[in-house]
């Protein structure tokens, strides 16, 4: 597989997560628990492929890992504060401002230079982020929400950081091992903070929540295998795919129908992604190369 086929795979599994924690909020399930069961079965799953690669658990460079997963649990709290209370595809347009913030920090931080397919399919997304939020921007409900519409916009600036981050430490770290940073700082963070809030769920609950594991382990593998084969801002323009996912999700399992806007949003959205592949492949390799 390619970076755009990982990532295509990586905001599959997250829009499926997304959905999960929507459900499980409905549930009553505290926003850190969540947070605290989705980071145990991630923390299992990874030591698990980590054994099986042969590699060192903690990696060689330890202060980005850290920061990796520091950036990574503040981001996720604000996430799932916007998902939990926002329409789902409403949450997910905001979170996923973040390619923006990643092809700005990929080149302060990385010095990658975007490349034209890179803008042209940013611009396009853009653009069909500004189409679907008019109608929330003009919503009564806008003033009540202000908090969790700040809340997606740090977690997107949040998640821009934290993808960044792992793609300074692709060319030396296993993808499992980057990925057990981030629950292995989730985990205790979430449980010393909202321990005394935590419940009991029932049985189906139980599901929801290991679904939220399962299908985040699946996101998070595809996330940091596509970092580790293509460039930061040009993989991660292609995940804006998933607010197409998140739409679908919306409708079918919360009733959420979505408005022309973000038809017309989404339509958009596809079609900055055709566009960026379909260039991408028209490049000749020596164009490509230099990128990396």
């Amino acid at each position: 597989m390619n970076g755009a086929q990982y990532m295509l795979l990586s905001a599959f599994g997250f829009s499926v997560m997304g959905a999960l924690v929507k459900v499980a909020g409905g549930a009553d399930v505290p926003l850190l628990q969540i947070i605290a069961v989705r980071a145990a079965i991630s923390i299992v799953l990874s030591l698990a492929d980590i054994r099986r690669a042969g590699r060192h658990p903690l990696g060689h460079r330890r202060g980005w890992l850290f920061a990796r997963g520091a950036v990574g649990f503040l981001s996720l709290t604000c996430v799932y504060y916007a998902v939990l209370h926002l329409p789902y595809a409403q949450a997910t347009v905001l979170q996923y401002l973040h390619p923006v913030f990643t092809a700005a920090l990929a080149y302060l931080i990385l010095r990658e230079v975007p490349s034209i397919p890179t803008l042209v399919c940013v611009m396009l997304s853009l653009l069909g982020l500004l189409v679907m939020l008019m109608p929330a921007a003009g919503a009564d409900s806008m003033g009540s929400n202000w908090l969790a519409m700040l809340a997606g916009l740090a977690g997107a600036l949040g998640s821009g950081l934290a993808y960044t981050i792992v793609r300074k430490l692709a060319p030396t770290e296993h993808p499992s091992v980057i990925v057990l940073y981030f629950p292995m700082v989730c985990l205790p963070a979430a449980i010393l903070i909202g321990w005394d809030t935590f419940i009991w769920p029932t049985g189906h609950t139980w599901i929801v929540l290991l679904g939220v594991g399962l299908f985040t382990q699946v996101g998070q593998i595809g996330l940091t295998k596509a970092m580790q084969t293509d460039l930061a801002s040009r993989a991660t323009s292609l995940s804006y795919i998933q607010i197409v996912f998140a739409a679908i999700l919306g409708l079918a399992f919360f009733g959420e129908i979505p408005h022309l806007n973000t038809l017309i949003g989404a339509g958009l959205i596809i079609t900055g992604a055709i566009v960026s592949s379909w260039l991408h492949g028209r490049r000749p390799a020596r164009d490509v190369l230099s990128d990396t």
